[in-house]
């Protein structure tokens, strides 16, 4: 077995030497760049001047203004290591790279070919060192000086910080950019393209007026207004609610197709993937719409969370991912529907990182090692490091989070920090948060137990807690967690009282006295918003589950009853389905007028990877399956003789970008299925018609998903005519992809087919995620032999040419050992094939530890 190195948390030590200033001279030619660095360094310790470099050729390099030979220096595939440093070092380096035919879309890279190439960098969280030879670590902070050259016809020169020239060279030009804010190599950026771009201003609380530009192609350039709106309000919304300015002159985003995350917040000049700058209600839904709005806040909130507060190193990656996510949670609640934000966080939360919790990947919130850090962007650092952010600032109360964060960022502007650097700041207005430091460090999803007794007028809730206990770390330990309660009466739904509870032990006792419950049984809310990322068992009677639905005042925990409704039907633990339909039944009318985005929330039922963590052996896809589309079949066969009235009465009408015309045409499309399911006489017509009359992309694609999902007879005519409507419209075209391979009339072979088009281009994240992502979400045909043939095909395919898509794949089969004996035979047998053929670390990583599960 391949067993890469790891790298430990408890083996870090400060660096050597520290970088004052970088001197970056970037000239890009027609097959190849020349870097020339200047690093002016200082000694912090005793020890050697390392510098890290991969994949580059050296052509010279000096020290201190003198040459040096090659006894003078150590040079290996990683790194560069200069002998009898003095202390006050300037270290000079020319190296020559190949970013024509980078694939791995790290370091600086070629996107696009012919007219629309164009030059970026990745450098999160180990790229620089493939730019040139740098000690490429978090906590090296530097003022950057660079100057980027290139021929003409590639007219747009950027990079960090502010121009302070630009000129002439005949045929070449060059640009000079200047960032005096010290920041880490991780935050650089450079782009070499032909772009144009829109711009605006913004002012800040201070006073400072800042140039907004958006660089996008130019048939490109006309969808960026919603990312330029989303940047100003997410400006405005920080300054708000975190007292953070805009720190630059300018503020840039250049859109790139080819990307392997959503966006990067580089300093000043943001790389983002298409997908999440462009924009307009013809090519975008309305959810990919929201989704632009919220990778811009998501990036510039990082300007003080992860830009002007860094990282240490890479184990505290949750300070800034974590951080931000729930900085980003509450500006979309602002923007929107706060419960059903909150719906979308939670449903999320469950589908992606409770399976990560689940499975042979689990690893604390900040790990303790790795092999390769790009393994660690996962759901875990990202959405549960918010989650315990979410119940920290609970816990505080929002005056108490804010003088915190006020005095995170006093303490800590300019420097690289930890998470108890993080906690400690927080504390300052209750000790208890330091307590919080047990979340970061232990894995798994905690499960809390409950139920409650009456005596009188005096309400006993009980609960307790447990963690199961993952392979390779400590046993786990109780953890502080917050459980907001609420307590209703039985009749009128009058709120009887609510408090934050915080269970810190194995299991303890909350009372609730003096109630007016007049010997009327009472009903308990508990997890309330889900003030904790915990999987909650409670005794609750479908009755009670019932009530809450109609009384609570929030609208995430009346989703939450109607959830466990579900589960209950789905995992056989009740059989009862008028329950649940009749309790939509009663308050869709309602929620169609008042918020009809929650009322189409209320059908969700949760997906196939969801329902699978019910087991831990002998998993079946198939009977999964065949539950989840029997309990579809039976909502739509009991709602039957309303769901027509409900879907006629949400009419096309001229689009507008409102919460409630959001809500009304996802709930058109949810009521459009049903209609389908239910098999209503006319509903082909109105699948058709939707289309034929949308007003824009939400309401055509969703009619186009519909009828393949139910192999209307006319959904191919529909099919090729969306394609010729969008053909220019990468974008578009990926949830054309999307939105046929998602189909489960569309088979494993269909899939392939998909994939061996001419416009499926392996070298671009997004298509490949079309296609490899909606097999994922597929149990059965992802684990029969046949897919996971074209699955691990594709894997090693990516391995060779983009090992960070690979890995993030790969990770979807973490649960593999759950499944019955024979399909697991097959897993194992074509991980260890992977295993004898993989070449990088992010997959060879991954391999190990799910064949160690």
């Amino acid at each position: 077995m391949t067993t890469p190195n790891k790298v430990y948390l408890k083996d870090y030590t400060p660096p050597v030497f520290c970088v004052k200033k970088v001197d970056l001279d970037i000239r890009l030619y027609e097959d190849h760049a020349i870097v020339d660095a200047t690093l002016t360094m200082k000694r912090l310790h005793e020890g050697l001047l390392v510098l890290f470099g991969r994949k580059l050729e050296l052509q010279a390099i000096e020290l201190n203004g003198k040459v040096l030979s090659g006894s003078d220096y150590t040079l290996d595939e990683e790194q560069l290591i200069i002998h009898h440093a003095p202390d006050d070092a300037i270290v000079r380096t020319l190296v020559k790279i190949i970013p024509h035919t980078n694939t791995e879309l790290e370091g600086l890279y070629q996107a696009g070919t012919g007219m629309d190439a164009m030059f970026v960098t990745q450098c999160e969280p180990e790229g620089f060192r493939k730019i040139t030879f740098y000690p490429d670590r978090p906590d090296v902070l530097a003022e950057f000086i660079t100057r980027v050259e290139a021929d003409k016809k590639y007219p747009t020169l950027l990079a960090n910080g502010n121009l302070i020239e630009k000129g002439d060279l005949g045929d070449r030009h060059f640009a000079i950019w200047h960032d005096p804010t010290l920041k880490p190599s991780y935050l650089f950026a450079c782009v070499i393209a032909n772009l144009d771009v829109m711009q605006d201003t913004y002012t800040t609380c201070e006073g400072r007026e800042v140039l907004l530009e958006i660089y996008a192609t130019k048939q490109d350039l006309d969808k960026c207004h919603v990312a330029m709106q989303a940047l100003k309000d997410s400006m405005k919304w920080d300054e708000d609610n975190y007292g953070c300015a805009y720190d630059l002159d300018r503020y840039m985003i250049v859109a790139t197709g080819q990307f392997n995350m959503g966006a990067m917040e580089n300093k000043g000049l943001n790389i983002f993937n298409t997908s999440c700058v462009l924009a307009t209600p013809q090519t975008a839904t309305d959810e990919s719409i929201f989704r632009v709005k919220l990778v811009v806040a998501h990036e510039y909130f990082h300007n003080w969370t992860g830009n002007r507060v860094t990282c240490r190193d890479w184990f505290q990656l949750c300070l800034k991912e974590g951080l931000t996510v729930f900085r980003e949670q509450g500006f979309s609640g602002d923007f929107r529907s706060k419960a059903v934000q909150r719906i979308e966080d939670v449903a999320f939360l469950k589908a992606h990182q409770f399976t990560e919790d689940a499975g042979p990947l689990a690893h604390p919130v900040r790990p303790e090692s790795f092999v390769e850090i790009n393994n660690f962007y996962t759901m875990t650092i990202y959405e549960k490091g918010a989650e315990i952010v979410r119940m920290i600032a609970n816990l505080l109360g929002r005056e108490k989070y804010r003088q915190g964060t006020d005095e995170y960022f006093r303490r800590h502007d300019g420097q690289a920090v930890t998470i108890e650097d993080f906690l400690s700041a927080l504390s300052i207005g209750d000790e208890r948060v330091l307590d919080f430091l047990a979340w970061y460090r232990q894995p798994g999803t905690p499960e809390v137990f409950g139920g409650f007794d009456i005596n009188g007028n005096q309400v006993t809730i009980n609960l307790s807690q447990k963690t199961r206990h993952v392979a390779g770390f400590d046993a786990p330990t109780a953890l502080p967690i917050p459980v907001d309660t609420a307590i209703f009466d039985g009749e009128s739904g009058e709120l009887l009282a609510q408090k934050m509870l915080l269970l810190n032990k194995d299991a303890d006792s909350f009372v609730f006295e003096d109630l007016p419950l007049n010997g009327v049984r009472p009903v308990i809310s508990v997890l309330r918003n889900f003030s904790a990322p915990v999987k909650l068992n409670f005794e609750y009677s479908n009755e009670d589950l019932m009530k809450l639905v109609a009384f609570e005042t929030e609208g995430f925990n009346r989703w939450q009853a109607v959830q466990t409704l579900i589960n209950r039907l789905l995992l056989g633990e009740s059989d009862d389905l008028s329950l649940l339909t009749d309790t939509l039944r009663t308050v869709i009318p309602t929620l169609m007028q008042d918020d009809p985005m929650l009322a189409a929330r209320l059908f969700d039922i949760p997906s196939e990877q969801e329902l699978a963590m019910a087991y831990e052996v002998n998993y079946d896809p198939s009977f999964v399956k065949a539950k989840r589309d029997e309990l579809k079949k039976g909502i739509a066969a009991a709602l039957s003789e309303v769901v027509g009235g409900w879907y006629q009465a949400l009419p096309i009408v001229p689009y507008e970008d409102t919460p409630k015309a959001r809500g009304q045409r996802l709930l058109r499309n949810v009521l459009l299925n049903l209609a389908l399911a239910a098999d209503l006489p006319q509903v082909k017509s109105w699948a058709y018609q939707q289309y034929d009359d949308a007003s824009c992309m939400s309401e055509r694609l969703g009619a186009l998903s519909a009828m393949i999902s139910f192999n209307l007879e006319k959904a191919d005519v529909y099919v090729a005519d969306f394609y010729d409507k969008f053909r220019d419209e990468e974008l578009v075209i990926d949830s054309w992809f999307a939105v046929q391979a998602r189909a489960d009339v569309r088979d494993v072979a269909f899939i392939k087919s998909l994939m061996m088009r001419d416009d499926y281009d392996w070298n671009v994240p997004n298509r490949v995620r079309t296609t490899l992502n909606a097999l994922a979400a597929k149990p059965t045909q992802l684990w029969s032999e046949e897919g996971l043939t074209l699955y691990f095909d594709a894997l090693a395919r990516l391995d060779a040419i983009n090992p960070t898509v690979a890995s993030r794949v790969l990770s979807q089969l973490g649960r593999w050992y759950t499944l019955d004996e024979s399909r697991k035979a097959i897993v194992k047998e074509k991980l260890i094939a992977l295993q004898g053929v993989a070449k990088s670390k992010n997959v060879l990583e991954f391999v190990n530890n799910m064949l160690n599960a």
